[in-house]
């Protein structure tokens, strides 16, 4: 694959401000790996020629140590060791320091889909910032660990449950950006995928306004619609289709009779529905496993009416 405009053959362009700093540490040690790598080699094939076995030609008395020589590629390679530690120290103190007035996004990691709260209360599943402002992500996994990966801007922070990790960027370009998990967290840790939308100067605030307002507005099945979207479609199909590794799909469930592993069958109604999203490992439906994780505390009563008045509509 070729490399794009302004990258290299082995990243993609640096598109936030603190790139460079991984760009060098990387180049860094890639050209020091392939100097000594080049020489070690060239080294050896001349010792091989030389030095090989010849008939008639016994081994030679091996020399006294040389003290200079031994100082010499001890001195070196700490020299090395010290300018690579200095430059990643360097690089690292800025990646992590964010600064006091960087704006602050919620992240939530699910298996397997990404939230991103802003502070006006809207979530989106794709991450949304002004260009060269600084951004702080304040990340909490509801499940398993996750890690969330930007390449152009070589940012990763592991996603823990229980814990809140943060990091931070300032994308330099407008546009958008992949960004994936780089943690296995099951079968379906590929499809952990978004990307991250970099506005232009004065084009943020108009989205999140315009975004959050529409969001507002929905009719109850439109919002569940736009909720399943973002928060069900890695695991629930709405076309009656089985996603593979995932629950059953949502169309034409409601007023359907379940059978469940443990405990009496039971008819899909609100109060089911509304069950199976806070306490989704109560019943478990036969023929499948008990995967999913709750919902509690991450959508409101007003949401999870939305969600189920849209089930319901999936006739």
């Amino acid at each position: 694959m070729l490399a794009e405009a302004g990258g290299t053959f082995w990243l993609p362009p640096q598109s936030s401000s603190t790139a460079r700093y991984v760009d060098a540490a990387f180049h860094l040690v890639l050209g020091i790996s392939t100097f000594f790598f080049l020489l070690i080699v060239a080294l050896m094939v001349v010792f091989v020629l030389r030095y090989r076995r010849r008939p008639g030609v016994g081994p030679a008395k091996s020399p006294s140590h040389s003290t200079a020589l031994e100082i010499t590629w001890s001195v070196i390679p700490l020299g090395l060791v010290v300018v690579i530690f200095s430059l990643g120290f360097y690089g690292y103190m800025e990646i992590r320091t964010a600064p006091r007035t960087a704006y602050e996004i919620l992240v939530t990691a699910q298996k397997w889909k990404w939230t991103f709260r802003y502070p006006n209360g809207y979530e989106d599943p794709e991450l949304h910032v002004p260009v060269d402002e600084p951004v702080r992500l304040v990340m909490q996994s509801q499940d398993v660990i996750h890690s969330l990966f930007i390449p152009a801007f070589r940012l990763k922070m592991d996603v823990v449950p229980g814990r809140y990790t943060t990091t931070w960027f300032r994308a330099i370009a407008p546009g958008e950006y992949d960004l994936t998990c780089t943690e296995y967290c099951g079968t379906g840790h590929s499809d952990m995928v978004t990307k991250v939308v970099v506005h232009a100067p004065g084009e943020f605030e108009p989205w999140l306004r315009k975004a959050d307002e529409q969001a507002q507005s929905l009719a109850p099945v439109d919002a569940g619609r736009r909720l399943v979207t973002q928060r069900c479609a890695s695991c629930h199909s709405v076309d009656g289709t089985q996603v593979p590794n995932g629950g059953p799909s949502f169309k034409g469930i409601f007023g359907q009779t379940h059978t469940f592993t443990k405990g009496p069958p039971q008819v899909v109604d609100e109060n089911y529905l509304r069950e199976s999203i806070l306490d989704p490992s109560k019943r478990i439906r036969e023929g499948y496993e008990d995967r999913m994780s709750t919902f509690r505390g991450q959508l409101t009563d007003k949401q999870i009416t939305n969600i189920i008045e849209y089930i319901k509509s999936l006739k």
